[in-house]
């Protein structure tokens, strides 16, 4: 018979205190270590003044729940895993610092019974890090026991498939001092300062660092205060799917439960019911470390590829189209519509996390063409309906020719919206893209019908003089980006959008030479000043370094030098930059003035509206 849920208030130290054949367990589903500084430094500020209000009270620290398994030997923490692993990494650098003040303490009476009460907690600590027996602990710190002692197996073990960082909680307890897991910690290549160091190194160093602070007193009273005067609600449940509904509605650790926690909660539920939850493990793995290459790209998170598998799934079953024909454009959150509306995919893991692997590749794949680059410039929502067309083409099947025309599509509407007064949620935009969806996803109908349904969407909604007439009072930023990429395209030239860049003001915004720059130009007032200097003739692509070394330099001075001379446009790979230096730079005394950025922001104008409209 099944077991009921036990809910207990304990202290921490007892909470964390286990019996010898019990451990704590990460498992697998769960999202990786993610507390940051601020959520230490809350933790700590709320230790501090709990302390500090000598309050006879106990403090309570939330919820912990988890799931009792193997005849209750291992705690899984289904809720509880950040402030758990956190309060590890305090009652490290704690018993650090009192191994350090135990070894200072003098021997005259009135240190007496200070020193005695650090031992007890030096006892108390190691007795929960360790399990070691009282008896087996010195009085005072002894390098070559104390290093067996901290060697011991940890009280907490990681299976999360999120976590790329499992064996960094396990350095930094089985060092004997800071110094020593300081230096066998891992450092992340690239990252300067603490930025170098995972979330468990930073936070465990703050926390040194706080209590080096300390006295010895103060010491001796804020670790007893953790101990034994701070709480925690522990709720064991001895069934799993009863544990993770506790989850779902419980947050408790201060950080707030991603949509992707819940759903990859219940699919390795499903996927350990079918028997199969290593081949999930395998591949919700995987997934996640192909994620975190799309995200460095700025495609997107976990959260966001859900949601396109959402938008897709809801297509294919025609769940957007109503009753009546009509296309219905709400959408439920990610968590109610697998969890509730749809739990079809959710109970076909392995299926669903590979057709959300399969749209990673493809983006992995596509974001190299330049298309997409500026694409991912515009609005966010994009990304919900490109993505369904990826399912038409196996991981390797496809090439920028397959892509072209619908990524050119979908830019020429998302141009349009960047320029019109009408926003995302209309007709004409949202409720056109849930209609276009349907034919995204379907691979009997050819790209080229697909482009021709937005052309006609276009041409039937907006003319091109007001597309045109729009652009040219544009000062955003979206269309600098649109503007370079057609420039090089109408000039046979290349373009990569690289890594690094800025937007480069050719007639800088700022600066301490405004003043003589603007009457270069022929601006009379502050006010023509304002409505010139961000129209989309002014706006260029330049590589950071190179906007970074020119400054608010003259004209030109950045058409006729070089990067190596700290200014210049010449050494940009920029088209229209590079174009600029052809036009500009063998001229004595070059100037850019108002009529020069009219006249470029009329080609720009010009240039955008014959791409929206493919005239």
């Amino acid at each position: 018979m099944a077991k009921n849920i036990e809910p207990k208030l304990r202290k921490i130290g007892d909470y964390l205190k286990l019996e010898d054949e019990t451990i704590f367990t990460i498992p697998e589903y769960q999202r990786a270590y993610s507390w940051g500084i601020d959520n230490c430094d809350k933790l700590w500020q709320d230790i501090n003044d709990f302390v500090e209000s000598d309050s006879k009270d106990r403090y309570f620290f939330g919820t912990i729940i988890i799931n009792c398994q193997d005849n209750d030997t291992k705690y899984g923490l289904i809720d509880g895993q950040q402030r758990t692993t956190t309060f590890l990494l305090l009652l490290k650098a704690l018993l650090v610092r009192i191994n350090v003040a135990i070894g200072k303490t003098a021997n005259d009476e009135d240190s007496a019974s200070l020193c005695r009460g650090l031992q007890e907690r030096r006892r108390r600590i190691m007795g929960i890090l360790y399990k070691a027996e009282t008896e087996d602990i010195s009085d005072k710190p002894d390098f070559q026991k104390d290093s067996q002692i901290c060697r011991r197996p940890l009280i907490l073990e990681n299976h999360s498939i999120n976590e790329r960082y499992k064996s960094e909680l396990k350095t930094i307890l089985q060092a004997v001092d800071y110094i020593e897991a300081e230096s066998n910690v891992i450092k992340i290549k690239y990252k300067q300062k603490d930025n170098r160091y995972t979330n468990f190194f930073r936070n465990y160093k703050f926390f040194y660092e706080k209590i080096c602070g300390l006295s010895d007193s103060e010491l001796n009273s804020i670790t007893k205060s953790i101990t034994d005067n701070c709480e925690v609600i522990e709720i064991k449940s001895w069934q799993v799917e009863q544990a993770i509904t506790m989850f779902n509605s419980l947050n408790s650790d201060g950080l707030p439960l991603y949509d992707s926690d819940i759903i990859s909660a219940r699919l390795y539920a499903e996927a350990e019911k079918a028997g199969n939850e290593q081949d999930f493990s395998r591949l919700w793995k995987r997934l996640n470390n192909e994620i975190s290459e799309i995200e460095d790209l700025g495609i997107g998170d976990m959260n966001s590829v859900l949601m396109q598998y959402m938008y897709y799934i809801r297509t294919v079953n025609n769940e957007i189209i109503s009753p009546t024909g009509s296309i219905n454009v709400t959408t439920p959150g990610l968590r109610r519509y697998f969890t509730e509306v749809n739990k079809n995919p959710v109970n076909h893991p392995i299926d669903m996390c590979g057709g959300m692997l399969h749209l990673v590749k493809v983006w992995k794949k596509i974001s190299e063409y330049p298309a997409t680059r500026v694409l991912l410039k515009f609005n966010e929502n994009s990304k919900l309906f490109l993505a369904s067309y990826f399912f038409r083409f196996a991981d390797e099947d496809f090439s920028e020719a397959l892509f072209d025309t619908v990524l050119k599509s979908m830019l020429r509407l998302f141009a349009v919206l960047e320029l019109v007064d009408i926003g995302y949620s209309s007709k004409y935009f949202k409720t056109f893209l849930f209609g276009m969806e349907v034919k995204l996803a379907d691979k009997s109908i050819s790209p080229e019908t697909i482009k021709r349904d937005f052309d006609d969407h276009i041409r039937s909604n907006w003319s091109e003089d007001a597309i045109k007439a729009a652009a040219k009072d544009y000062d955003g930023n979206a269309l600098v980006y649109l503007n370079e990429y057609l420039f090089a395209k109408e000039n046979g030239m290349e373009f990569q959008l690289g890594s690094k860049y800025d937007i480069e003001h050719i007639m800088p915004y700022s600066g301490n030479n405004r003043q003589e720059i603007r009457t270069d130009a022929e601006i009379e007032s502050e006010e023509e000043f304002a409505a010139t200097v961000n129209k989309l003739g002014n706006k260029i692509l330049l590589e950071e370094k190179i906007n970074r070394s020119i400054g608010n330099e003259w004209f030109r001075t950045k058409v006729s030098t070089k990067l190596e001379n700290k200014t210049g446009y010449i050494d940009s790979k920029y088209p229209i930059a590079g174009a600029l230096v052809s036009k500009y730079g063998k001229q004595g005394k070059a100037y850019w003035k108002k009529q020069d950025i009219a006249a470029a922001t009329e080609k720009a104008s010009a240039r955008i509206a014959a791409f929206i409209f493919d005239s």
